[in-house]
């Protein structure tokens, strides 16, 4: 299932919320590319999408979900990717 968090993220002048499925990559890249988001939107397990894109998501089929749950289905199906740990 495609999954989309409220746009809570501000940066670059923006505000952003992430797209993510809990099924495959191979899922969100498809819905991506079919609803027009860019590649360069891609962060390791998620796209980052434009508030002003968040109604067409839904639209197009994403299911809101809180940041949370976005979060913890990503990590129940194996698909989550976080940063690496930074060198002390």
């Amino acid at each position: 299932m495609i999954l989309i968090d409220p746009p809570a993220v501000e940066r670059w002048g923006r505000v952003w919320s992430h797209l993510a499925s809990d099924e495959s990559l191979e899922e969100l890249h498809t819905f991506a590319r079919d609803v027009g988001v860019p590649d360069r939107g891609f962060d390791r397990d998620h796209y980052d999408v434009p508030s002003e894109w968040y109604a067409a998501m839904l639209a197009a089929g994403a299911r809101a979900v809180s940041s949370r749950e976005l979060v913890t289905r990503l990590r129940r199906a194996g698909l989550r990717r976080p940063k690496a740990a930074e060198p002390d």
